[in-house]
């Protein structure tokens, strides 16, 4: 499933409302507890974005280089933990992730960081 949580995007970030967009990830913090909880041991979920908005800064247009990349698999037996991946090469380690997680084994662009995530 790809969510597009639009609100940060449009109406905040372009929109330079610090406050609003403070008081939308305060929101989306506090559902995250009951979204972990109920995953099932095989999901693997991502939190990340296309560009950057940073409703601070004077300008209304992608104001950020790079993006979240937040990764959450609670069926892994070997799952690390507080696992840090890095600044990755290319928006394209996401696709080739969630192409090795589906077991897709066709030359796709990017590296997969799966192996870092379940072990």
């Amino acid at each position: 499933m790809f969510t597009n949580l639009i609100d940060f995007d449009m109406m905040w970030g372009h929109r330079n409302d610090a406050r609003a967009y403070a008081l939308g990830l305060e929101e989306f913090d506090s559902y995250l507890t009951a979204l972990l909880d109920g995953l099932d041991p095989e999901t693997l979920l991502i939190v990340t974005s296309d560009h950057g908005n940073d409703p601070t800064t004077a300008s209304t247009d992608h104001s950020r280089e790079y993006v979240p990349l937040i990764v959450y698999h609670r069926g892994a037996d070997s799952f690390r933990g507080d696992h840090a991946l890095g600044t990755r090469r290319t928006f394209a380690d996401v696709g080739r992730t969630i192409a090795d997680n589906f077991g897709l084994r066709r030359d796709f662009p990017g590296t997969s960081f799966l192996l870092d995530i379940v072990g």
